[in-house]
């Protein structure tokens, strides 16, 4: 949004659905976008009906508007259906997805379905674009947008200062998640991890950057936490907290390519409902579910998932991370041939989609 307003001079509006970094930039969000963020075959299913609902009103909004462009963004189960609806529709409405399914991993019927769907897609990963090319789909890799974070920006002595940390005090960032549904899940499965880790390592201190949307329930958490604890909110004082941390534990998703970009030696974690995750496995085309590890194809990251998503298991991995030297140099060394692959050179992924998106609007004009 900004550097389509940037590469528009400002000649430029916006509407449809999103979060307070969206809202910051003009959209007005049609729905509390916190209602789409669900993880899980099973998790999905009770708000089936709320979520098709939605699909419902966002289409006639899109119709009543007749936006020059729509772009949706991720969120398959939501998103597909809106461009499905339209498609069936015959909409004239020139439509854009931002992140590509990940077919690569499963479902790659889904490549087939959105090439039919929409007029461009907009790939994060190098090796996307021909997974759908092959289909007759536009094609544009622009990148991955968490490489204009600041993650790698941050300064962990003004951190320590600011919330009065010890200069040497081993500090490890938790990151159970930004949906509620993780964190209710994988919070307490951190604590217990954290107190392990404090019988093992003296004067530990424990980070949470968070978001205001889950602040509510780590907040909740933190009143007989094993140790020293801070809990943050904002994009500066998350990249300061990871600037200070010796390791990290975070819940799977982007997460991961910020603490590469910070040099934060971490562990992977996550869990579903046990016959989500059962399904999900029967249907994988991947031995990996973390960026990193699928981009280098190896197992640079420790990736515990289910029944090894325990405190035991972590803490053992995290521990690892903070006392072995070989293996914090291993994961080190991994994110730098990871993170050469995440962009076309000499762009930022955000001027590569909105000038995409302007060309797809001026097609036809």
């Amino acid at each position: 949004m900004v550097a389509l307003r940037k590469e528009m001079g400002g000649a430029v509006r916006f509407s449809g659905i999103g979060g307070p970094a969206m809202v910051s930039q003009g959209i007005k969000s049609l729905i509390n976008f916190q209602e789409l963020g669900l993880i899980g075959i099973l998790e999905i299913l009770p708000k089936a009906f709320q979520i098709l609902r939605h699909v419902r009103t966002t289409v006639a909004d899109i119709e009543r508007s007749q936006p020059r462009v729509l772009v949706t963004i991720d969120s398959w189960g939501f998103t597909g259906r809106i461009h499905r609806a339209l498609a069936n529709k015959e909409s004239p409405i020139k439509r854009m997805r931002y992140v590509a399914p990940q077919v690569w991993a499963w479902r790659p019927g889904r490549a087939k379905e959105l090439a039919s769907w929409i007029d461009h897609l907009l790939t994060l990963l190098p090796f996307e674009p021909p997974l759908f090319e092959r289909h007759g789909l536009a094609v544009t890799w622009v990148g991955h947008p968490t490489l204009e974070s600041g993650a790698n920006l941050g300064d962990g002595g003004a951190f320590r200062q600011t919330y009065g940390l010890d200069e040497e005090a081993p500090i490890i960032s938790l990151l159970p998640g930004s949906r509620r549904s993780e964190v209710q899940r994988l919070l307490p499965i951190f604590k217990a991890t954290a107190k392990l880790l404090t019988k093992s390592i003296k004067n530990l201190c424990v980070v949470i950057p968070t978001t205001d949307t889950v602040s509510d329930l780590v907040r909740g958490q933190l009143v007989d936490w094993p140790s020293q604890v801070v809990m943050v909110c904002g994009n500066d004082a998350r990249n300061n907290a990871f600037a200070a941390s010796k390791a990290a534990l975070a819940a799977s998703g982007s997460v991961t390519i910020e603490l590469a970009m910070a040099g934060v030696p971490h562990v992977i974690a996550y869990r579903v409902n046990p016959l989500s995750a059962l399904i999900f496995k029967s249907l994988a085309r991947t031995r990996y579910v973390n960026l990193i590890n699928v981009l280098l194809q190896e197992h640079c990251i420790p990736e515990m998932l289910q029944s090894n998503c325990c405190a035991e298991t972590l803490a053992k991995e995290v521990e690892a991370l903070m006392e072995d030297v070989g293996v914090r140099r291993a994961q080190l060394a991994g994110f730098k041939r990871a993170l050469g692959q995440l962009a076309p050179s000499g762009a930022l992924p955000s001027d590569l989609a909105a000038r995409a998106v302007i060309d797809l609007m001026n097609v036809g004009t």
